[in-house]
């Protein structure tokens, strides 16, 4: 399984973005996939999850703003942020939930006040 991410980049707040992550693997229709976040000098953490059923979590940091999307027949899931704020400021990687996990590269998003 090999996973891409893009879409980050530089916004200002109160700005959006959209990431995408595409995979591939024939059984993406039927695994759940997850978006995390690394700021600096922080640990990763969990932004949103979406099950194959459509099933969704959010970390409450992200709750009213950021929303998790999957589209089975392209292999892609993606992320709209809205609102967005300073301390949204972090690497995002896609995750494949397994097991076994797998990781995207990341991307970059920084969001200046």
């Amino acid at each position: 399984v090999q996973l891409v991410e893009s879409g980050g980049g530089l916004v200002q707040a109160g700005g959006s973005l959209r990431l995408s992550c595409a995979a591939s693997g024939s059984m993406f229709s039927f695994n759940a996939m997850g978006w995390y976040r690394q700021a600096p000098g922080k640990q990763r953490e969990l932004v949103a999850t979406i099950t194959w059923q459509g099933w969704i979590n959010y970390a409450d940091s992200v709750k009213g703003r950021f929303t998790i999307s999957r589209d089975n027949a392209k292999n892609t899931v993606y992320l709209q942020m809205n609102s967005l704020k300073p301390e949204d400021t972090a690497v995002y990687y896609c995750k494949w939930m397994g097991p076994p996990d797998y990781w995207g590269q990341g991307t970059q998003v920084t969001v200046s006040s």
